[in-house]
């Protein structure tokens, strides 16, 4: 294997552990948003749990940048919760730097 083929390993594989990362921080901000949203809905136990696994599942399939976003939006508004677009998107990208620590940490 010459040094050129090394490097080019190299970098699959950094770019390989990079994207699991990622996934593993958008996984747990998506669970952590599920459990946020969850608590606004008066959604406890079970029901709390499902919701949580809604949203992760929400994000997986959807392609978008904002689905999770629009996913909680359409929930709180649905059941009444008085809450704008703008802060479930601010309360997003605060989980995001959450669930960033928290996956660094482990």
């Amino acid at each position: 294997m010459t040094t050129f083929d090394e490097r080019e390993r190299a970098f699959e594989n950094k770019f390989q552990h990079d994207q699991d990362l990622l996934f593993r921080i958008r996984a747990r901000r998506d669970r952590l948003a599920g459990l946020w949203a969850a608590g606004l809905l008066g959604l406890t136990g079970g029901e709390a749990d499902a919701y949580v696994r809604q949203i992760i599942d929400a994000d997986i399939a959807a392609t978008g940048p904002h689905d999770v976003r629009d996913r909680l939006a359409a929930d709180l508004h649905a059941k009444g919760v008085d809450i704008s677009d703008h802060r479930v998107e601010k309360e997003l990208a605060r989980l995001l730097d959450v669930a960033r620590v928290q996956v660094h940490a482990e």
